[in-house]
């Protein structure tokens, strides 16, 4: 696969992970929190392990199941605070405020790493800080209940995304970990259904429509094209890519939801996006690149 086909191929899945936030607050009409995301993950999985399950079978181990169920947790945790996130702020907001993703990251590796972060890397998290502040804070109210939610959301997949690459490096087979994960995420949140809320199906056309697109669209399917069309670009286009994804969010809530976001929240959610683009994005060495054939073509 060429890197402009595997750019387009993320650029699709970011279209798929983008519409999940209208997906999960269609759900949440029909089933609980927890529900939904025993269903989502427990399909994908199925949908996933079918389609590799001469896979699995080879390359699954003891280690394999270990990381696994790890991730899986922490990828319970991430939609649980979404779907929580969603029943107190809109699907753009959710978008926007889980995109803070891509800074959390770099974020968390220079204090774990104990290395300083670079100016760039400064310059981005203040933007972004100075965006969350516009797009969430509400007169005399303060930051939404929900909207901290998402910001959880947004730091423990950070968290996911540290384990996974450390995962993918000491695994022979970073997709057998990634389909367990689906299934024990789905695991976790049957679990916490029972404890919590009362298992059942969704009882409308509406809300299996969300849980269909949710399982096999956003999880299985994008998580099967993510991992092909990453091993043909790079981290950095990816991640750009990627970065649009609150953008689509918010243009299906405005479409099928009828949000709408006010000059100040535009305000907020174009400098979370400025911050997410300046922690991805190294623009001295593109500009670099660029410069360096112009000083050829006048020698």
């Amino acid at each position: 696969m060429k890197p402009f086909k595997a750019n387009v191929v993320i650029m699709i899945v970011t279209l798929f992970w983008g519409s999940s936030y209208l997906f999960m607050k269609m759900g949440l009409d029909s089933v609980q929190p927890f529900n939904l995301i025993a269903l989502r993950f427990g399909l994908a999985f199925i949908a996933a392990g079918g389609l590799f399950a001469g896979r699995l079978r080879r390359n699954t181990d003891v280690s394999v199941l270990k990381h696994a169920a790890l991730l899986g947790f922490i990828l319970f945790g991430v939609f649980a605070s979404i779907m929580l996130g969603l029943q107190g702020t809109s699907t753009s907001n959710a978008g926007f405020l889980m995109s803070l993703t891509v800074i959390f990251v770099p974020v968390l590796s220079a204090v774990f790493g104990k290395s300083m972060p670079s100016k760039r890397l400064v310059l981005g998290v203040v933007l972004a800080m100075t965006g969350i502040g516009l797009l969430t804070l509400r007169p005399q109210s303060g930051i939404g209940f929900g909207d901290l939610w998402c910001i959880l959301g947004a730091l423990l997949f950070a968290v996911h995304m540290m384990l996974t690459g450390r995962a993918a490096k000491t695994s022979p087979d970073p997709l057998c970990i990634g389909i367990w994960q689906l299934g024990f995420a789905g695991a976790f949140g049957l679990a916490f259904t029972v404890l919590w809320e009362t298992p059942r199906l969704p009882g409308s056309i509406s809300g299996w429509v969300a849980v269909l697109a949710l399982s096999l669209v956003c999880s299985a399917l994008g998580f099967i094209l993510q991992t092909m069309a990453q091993q043909y670009t790079t981290a950095t286009q990816a991640g750009l890519i990627f970065a649009l994804e609150p953008v689509v969010a918010a243009v299906f809530g405005l479409l099928f939801m009828n949000e709408t976001l006010s000059i100040q929240g535009y305000a907020g959610a174009s400098l979370v996006l400025l911050g997410v683009a300046l922690s991805e994005l190294n623009v001295s060495r593109l500009l670099g690149r660029k410069k360096q054939p112009r000083r050829e073509a006048a020698g």
